[in-house]
């Protein structure tokens, strides 16, 4: 099947649901990302502050170390709801009482506490990342419904997109337009928060699918024996499934292919504020346009995945995400023209959601499905570090270049390169040893 129509798309329950996790997952990153970049900008913190300040999102690039955790038991209290929706549910409101915590306090009079809810909320998001893409991974056959999958990996970034830009617009409206505290934001935030829970406790159904393939694998065994296969077992799977060059490359590849666009990502509001672009117009391009951008062009991407095929994409995806980047160094020198903005976020937004979809699909294609959680895990997490705590430094890189924001924008758009280098090699060996066709 290709080129599904989106009426059909959208009766698919399970389409809905991974929307609405992509939400919850994408969510989080208003939090500890661009809504607390905002509030630490205005506080009058430097740019290496800020940039270290981010590198609580380390915790996404180790998930994997807990990982079978969450694969393999279950949470007591929560159980009847299913093995991923427990998580999922028990983890939202962690960050729900971390964020109203959060507006109960101000970075001028504590750092510390601050930061250490920062760290909640960056904790309990990166586990729950584990379920909800363990969740989207089971919920469809990579034989039966392998035409389903790009459209999931869509769903799934347009959900999260919709998490990060929609709601991080409104984070923005109201400190811009209403002149609103950045705690009595964070409060607001906290009851979305609290809503979007309650909304995956209603809409999401129970899963069970994947603890029954489990529980037969494990049955006859001691509790040693099934503690050790549930820790070890989807490391070794995949191992021994590839060979070893085949994953140091695969794992290379992913630590180096998004790394560019981390760097700018990490550091961007900073730069809109610097350059001159006001918080209602960093809400309405950044945030709203890269939204519905997102949305339309991960659907489009799903439907070109199909055409053009995973590792053809992949490679149209990184150039393309290379070359955007040098918008941004446009606007370092023209200045803040919001037509200028306008035309960068719109072409950022179009090759970051082909690129994002073309990269979750790919990552789901690899993982063995009882092990979905722990080698997703394991591979997102991988090119997680890359995007979120090796980029801790652009700050320092921005501070050491002297604020020289056209020559840090160039630096990300030659990050990329490595990643498609590699990504080639790694296509070749595929190819040798028959894991893909030669077409």
């Amino acid at each position: 099947m290709s080129g599904m129509p989106l009426t059909q798309l959208l009766r698919e329950p399970r389409l809905r649901m991974i929307f609405l996790l992509g939400i919850c997952s994408g969510f989080p990153w208003v939090l500890i990302g661009s809504a607390m970049t905002g509030w630490l900008t205005d506080a009058g913190l430097s740019r290496t502050s800020i940039g270290l300040f981010g590198s609580i999102f380390f915790v996404y690039a180790i998930n994997f170390l807990w990982a079978p955790v969450v694969d393999g038991f279950r949470l007591p209290v929560f159980r009847r709801l299913g093995d991923r929706k427990s998580w999922i549910v028990f983890l939202l409101l962690v960050m729900t009482l971390a964020c109203w915590g959060i507006s109960q306090i101000s970075p001028q009079a504590s750092m510390v506490w601050l930061s250490m809810l920062a760290m909640t909320i960056a904790l309990a998001s990166a586990t729950c990342d584990i379920a909800i893409d363990g969740f989207r991974v089971d919920s469809f056959d990579p034989e039966a419904e392998a035409e389903l999958i790009p459209y999931a990996a869509a769903f799934a970034t347009s959900g999260w997109w919709t998490g990060y830009s929609l709601l991080g617009a409104a984070a923005f409206y109201m400190k811009g337009l209403s002149s609103m505290a950045w705690a009595d934001v964070f409060f607001y935030l906290a009851l979305f928060c609290l809503f979007i829970t309650a909304m995956v406790a209603i809409l999401v159904e129970r899963d069970s699918r994947r603890r029954e393939k489990l529980e037969s694998r494990v049955a006859g065994l001691s509790l040693r024996a099934q503690l050790r296969f549930t820790l070890i077992e989807p490391f070794r799977a995949l191992l021994s499934r590839y060979g070893s060059t085949i994953v140091l490359l695969l794992l290379s590849f992913l630590f180096t292919f998004k790394m560019g666009e981390a760097f700018l990502g990490r550091m961007s509001i900073t730069f809109y504020k610097e350059i001159g672009f006001t918080d209602a117009q960093i809400a309405t391009y950044s945030k709203m346009v890269t939204w519905w951008v997102t949305i339309v062009f991960s659907l489009i991407g799903a439907y070109f995945n199909q055409k053009l095929g995973i590792f053809r994409g992949l490679l149209i995806g990184g150039l393309a995400m290379a070359g955007t980047n040098l918008l941004f160094a446009w606007i370092a020198v023209s200045g803040p023209l919001e037509s200028l903005y306008l035309f960068a976020v719109i072409a950022d937004g179009f090759t970051s959601a082909f690129a994002t979809v073309v990269l979750v699909s790919f990552v789901t294609l690899l993982t063995d499905r009882v092990f979905s959680a722990t080698q997703y895990a394991l591979l997102a997490s991988i090119a997680n570090f890359g995007r979120t705590t090796v980029s801790g430094a652009s700050g320092y890189v921005v501070d050491y270049l002297n604020g020289d924001w056209a020559t840090f924008f160039v630096l990300t758009t030659l990050m990329v390169l490595p990643s498609l280098v590699i990504l080639w090699w790694l296509i070749r060996l595929l190819q040798e040893r028959n894991f893909i066709s030669r077409d």
